[in-house]
């Protein structure tokens, strides 16, 4: 045996004994999940586990009594042990139905609750880690692979599991009662049991090895289903004809992942019918053996027929063991997926002990010889980087785009830390602030204004979720983000649901849904505001009018705006401009202008281009 073949088989085992070894934290999983909808669950396994023994062994009562009955004269007392047996038979079967209509029912609840619990913890872990995950395509694959089988595997599991252990109870009962007639027959069953256990293991390892190994083929075929199917693509996709394209490249992707899965499962067939043939001839070999005793007198029909009933049983349940042993171990397997996702880890946690956030800024911003780089980008974004923001005024941020401007408000709303240096508020490292409060601290608008399926109240609202949605407040808050006459043209006014993806759903424009983005930051009375590219979908006449606003609910606030528009520079106190990741001019807009450099040179460019400008500029 090479050193490649021994090497894949430690592997495998090392595996195995992983998974074997998380058997622990699944059943804790389920036990968390509805402790006493799993008790009632494991009682009724085990009752129903008993019922085919009480069969078997009234079976081999009811046949000795009707061949002793034969040879004699039929009367009640003769027939009576017979018919007794026949009514508790029938009473087993009834009490069995119930039973296992009660056990649906339980194991339905059970499902229903585990998976509700899985998915509050996923839920809850999405929204824990770091943004740095969701730059990490390594991130999307375990996601994708935690909330794809999610839904489906833990009831899967309580199936399987269940089998297991009513399969157990019963196969434990019928080796008894093989026992009676030798140890060499229970030998012969086990020994008929470990080709198939092989096939199954070995091939549940196989399938989960090529889920796992084509996570990305299959977001590609999620990938290229939503873009065929979404709102936001349909009109690009029918204006372009790239339906076709992206519908060659799903069946593509299809076709291959179905061929390999199809070839797997031909393999894992053969492998099985040869286990089970296997199987089956250890079982005649052992009926043939009971077979020839009894027709040397030394049993009965009714230990035949129990002999029988009791191996055939044990070969099928052997049979539905090996099977759910398997899926138990391949369920398990894609819940590694799921404990892989909850098992990471942020970095952007809280120092202990933790500062309170300042209420109002007395000082300053600054970034201090910052120096910061994107998780798995090779290229830093700023490199030894100093700035200062000075409390209570308008910052205009300017500059190119790649410049690094952007990354500043991701490191000021702390959603990562600098690789080196720091960032500090009235001299305080943001680290040392509670991670909570200082995020309470801050408003921020985002450069693609983010939408939700609510009304225009709820859309606002949730901007401040401690004002508890004041009517008075979103109102405020709509009218100085210039949203309130938006809103109020709406059905419903502020009660009209925004968006498509519901019924009586209406969708606003970009520039509508970015005022309605803005009263939500406005919303938020917090002391430092954050903008990014706020009029990037407004008219140069709706600029200036909304710039006055900012103004005025900027007052003893400190506001931060990057933009690319130096109509909305221009009325900054404070203007800083950035290339490369440095800042590499600051001052107001008449100095900046004065002193030449890429500023005055790119103003000019921009009141070339966009003359109508001019009259806002005042030039």
């Amino acid at each position: 045996m090479n050193n490649t073949v021994v090497g894949a088989l430690k592997s495998r085992l090392r595996a195995a004994a992983a998974q074997v070894s998380s058997f622990p934290r699944v059943w804790n999983l389920i036990w968390q999940s509805a402790k006493g909808w799993t008790i009632a669950w494991v009682s009724l396994l085990l009752l129903l586990g008993t019922a085919p023994l009480a069969t078997v062994a009234l079976t081999k009562r009811l046949v000795d009594s009707l061949v002793a009955a034969t040879h004699t004269a039929v009367t009640w007392q003769n027939t009576r042990p017979a018919v007794i047996a026949g009514v508790l038979i029938a009473i087993v079967a009834i009490a069995t139905e119930l039973l296992q209509g009660l056990l649906d029912w339980v194991r339905t609840a059970q499902s229903e609750m585990i998976q509700d619990h899985i998915a509050t913890l996923v839920h809850k872990q999405s929204i824990r880690v770091d943004l740095a995950f969701y730059e990490s395509p390594e991130y999307f694959d375990c996601l994708y692979r935690a909330r794809d089988e999610a839904a489906s595997r833990p009831a899967a599991l309580l199936d399987n599991l269940g089998g297991l252990l009513q399969s157990s109870v019963t196969l434990l009962g019928l080796s008894g009662l093989i026992l009676t007639y030798g140890i060499s027959l229970v030998a012969s069953m086990i020994l008929g049991m470990l080709p198939a256990i092989v096939v199954v293991v070995r091939y549940n390892w196989l399938n989960h090895d090529w889920w796992h190994s084509t996570t990305e083929q299959r977001r590609w075929i999620q990938y290229y289903d939503q873009k065929l199917t979404s709102p936001a693509a349909a009109a690009e996709l029918r204006l372009l004809g790239l339906g076709p394209r992206f519908q060659r490249s799903w069946q593509s992707l299809r076709h291959k992942l179905r061929a390999q899965k199809l070839a797997l499962v031909r393999k894992q067939n053969l492998a099985r019918i040869g286990a089970a043939l296997l199987s089956l001839g250890a079982a005649a070999l052992a009926l043939a053996w009971m077979s020839w005793r009894t027709l040397r007198g030394n049993g009965t029909l009714g230990d035949v027929i129990l002999f029988y009933q009791a191996l055939m049983g044990s070969q099928s349940l052997v049979r539905g063991m090996t099977g759910n042993l398997g899926q138990v171990y391949n369920n398990s397997l894609f819940l590694s997926s799921l404990f892989e996702f909850l098992d990471l880890r942020p970095a952007v946690v809280d120092r202990q002990p933790s500062l309170s956030a300042p209420r109002r800024l007395s000082d300053a911003i600054r970034f201090e010889n910052v120096t910061f780089g994107y998780p798995g980008s090779e290229r830093l974004a700023l490199r030894r980087f100093d700035l200062t923001i000075p409390a209570n005024s308008v910052v205009a941020i300017v500059g190119p785009n790649g410049a690094g401007k952007s990354t500043l408000l991701k490191l000021l709303a702390r959603f990562y830390d600098p690789l080196d240096g720091k960032v500090t508020v009235d001299g305080v490292d943001l680290r040392d602030i509670a991670l909570e409060d200082l995020r309470r601290m801050i408003s921020v608008l985002f450069q693609m204004p983010v939408t939700y399926d609510a009304s225009a109240a709820e859309n606002i609202a949730v901007g401040d979720l401690s004002r508890d949605s004041d009517p008075a407040a979103v109102r405020e808050a709509a009218l100085n983000a210039g949203a309130h006459d938006v809103i109020c043209r709406l059905p419903q006014g502020y009660e009209t649901p925004l968006g498509k993806s519901f019924a009586m759903g209406n969708e606003l424009s970009a520039g509508e849904w970015q005022r309605v983005a803005m009263a939500r930051a406005f919303l938020r009375r917090s002391p430092v505001i954050l903008l990014d590219e706020p009029t990037s979908f407004m008219d140069s006449w709706a600029e200036a009018e909304w710039f006055d606003r900012l103004r005025s609910l900027a007052s003893g606030r400190t506001a931060v705006v990057i933009t690319h528009r130096f109509t909305i520079a221009m009325r900054a106190d404070l203007i800083h401009v950035m290339h490369e990741g440095q800042v590499i001019q600051s001052g107001s807009h008449p100095e900046l202008l004065a002193a030449g450099g890429l500023y005055a040179e790119s103003w000019r460019q921009q009141m070339e281009l966009t003359p109508e400008a001019n009259s806002f500029a005042g030039v």
